[in-house]
């Protein structure tokens, strides 16, 4: 069995723990967390082991980011890789309920929780969060850092951009797009492309300055 350090003493790392011990994918030797408060403390049961830099002491240890936000997530690999630590050490952390078709694609540094759905022909890139309850649908392409809140459901041929995060059961319609660091609100309802940076809210689904405007 694989060792495995979480960095970031986060809710999603508690998640992440809950769901390698029922799995028994990895061995977890502990939790890298900068604030320097936490260091020789515990969260549910693993202990926080110093500053996220501390990863290259544990050479023979895999990796999983546990920041919820995409754009923090980014920020941290970022920082690995000025330190030298190499992208084969990413660990993807996936619960024993999801099945990865044949024809599915799924990069490094990965969290796919309980009861994820993916059809056909999906392909997820690398850092990619997806929690409880998503269904990803034939031919849809997550890009690095997508966050996808529980419940999420994406049509066919949908494409998500680069640390885009979508809320609690939002929807997108089929072969549209939600471009990169663009934010869709629980319970949207996409209709038509979401253009990069945006926010969009509502059923359907409207930037929010307009929804604003309307209102």
């Amino acid at each position: 069995m694989a060792d495995l350090i979480l960095i970031a003493a986060s809710g999603l790392a508690r998640e992440v723990l809950a769901t390698v011990r029922d799995s028994g994918q990895f061995d977890v030797v502990g939790i890298l967390d900068d604030d320097p408060g936490r260091a020789g403390t515990t969260m549910d049961g693993s202990h926080i082991l110093g500053p996220v830099s501390d990863a290259l002491n544990y050479p023979d240890a895999k990796v999983v980011v546990c920041v919820g936000a995409g754009g923090g997530r980014a920020g941290i690999v970022e920082r690995l890789a000025g330190l030298g630590f190499p992208d084969r050490r990413y660990a993807t952390v996936v619960d024993a309920s999801v099945r990865l078709p044949e024809g599915c694609r799924i990069g490094h540094g990965n969290i796919l929780l309980g009861h994820v759905t993916l059809t056909a022909d999906v392909t997820i890139g690398n850092h990619v969060v997806v929690m409880p309850g998503v269904t990803l649908t034939h031919d849809d392409v997550v890009e690095d850092f997508a966050t996808f809140a529980a419940g999420v459901s994406l049509g066919g041929g949908v494409r998500v951009g680069r640390a885009a995060y979508l809320g609690m059961n939002s929807c997108v319609r089929e072969r549209t797009a939600v471009g990169a660091g663009a934010t869709v609100g629980m319970g949207a309802v996409v209709l038509a492309d979401v253009p990069a940076g945006e926010t969009w809210v509502g059923v359907p689904a409207r930037a929010v300055k307009r929804a604003m405007a309307v209102a």
